[in-house]
């Protein structure tokens, strides 16, 4: 009986529409299932990645991310269906997946066939995001998507609070720099032809980290001098 509710009530919820965004075409959380795992498994296979994941559009109660995550158990990476009003595009999906799917294959690593890998995420779980942003990059390259994209989406999405000297995450504003500083350094063709350079969210990025862009532009001038990471702010 219980399998029946469940069951009625996710058709449901697969079936309510959502608010449609200019440019992208997906309306409900039943197109949002089926771009997922268009996008998804396109990931997957361009990245050679040898290990099973599968996408799911569900609510969860209990989330290390606000929007998306990935089960360290099934290795399922789902997001909620409220992110959808804040996605315009396939890239922005991608940079989604991308940074969970990389999540999803460190859980493949280590004892007992990977499952204590998310202790390690539980205890050091800025280097690990770290980690994963510059993996979804490659991965979101390696795809044919636009990794700016993952700047993008983290400007819409990513709350900035004040500090994170007692936090175990790293500010949204470092995060999506240390992004653009990988990208800068390994494709520096995307941002010579910059898709992105009109877009409303990525004009606000170049704003906001105006500071953090000339830290990093000194730290190019002075790299022989010194082999400090850059703090950003």
């Amino acid at each position: 009986m219980k399998k029946l509710v469940y069951g009625i009530v996710m058709g449901i919820m697969m079936l309510l529409p959502v608010p449609a965004n200019a440019g992208w075409d997906v309306q409900n959380t039943a197109q949002l299932q089926e771009r997922m795992n268009s996008v998804g498994f396109n990931i997957l296979n361009s990245n050679r990645i040898e290990h099973r994941m599968i996408f799911r559009v569900i609510n969860r109660v209990y989330t290390r991310d606000i929007w998306a995550d990935v089960s360290s158990v099934n290795r399922t990476v789902w997001i909620k269906p409220c992110i959808l009003p804040y996605i315009d595009s396939d890239d922005e999906l991608a940079g989604i997946l991308s940074h969970q799917i990389a999540h999803g294959v460190d859980t493949y690593e280590g004892i007992l066939r990977g499952y204590a890998s998310v202790l390690n995420y539980w205890v050091s779980p800025n280097k690990y995001d770290l980690k994963a942003d510059k993996r979804a990059v490659d991965y979101m390259v390696n795809a044919g998507y636009n990794p700016l994209a993952l700047i993008v989406i983290l400007n819409k999405i990513g709350q900035q609070y004040r500090y994170d000297a007692f936090s175990n995450h790293a500010l949204i504003s470092r995060r999506m720099m240390m992004i653009y500083e990988y990208i800068y350094t390994k494709y520096p063709s995307i941002l010579a032809d910059n898709d992105y350079k009109d877009n409303v969210y990525y004009q606000n990025f170049l704003l906001t980290s105006r500071k953090n862009r000339f830290l990093l532009q000194e730290h190019i001038k002075n790299r022989g001098n010194t082999k400090k990471k850059i703090k950003y702010l």
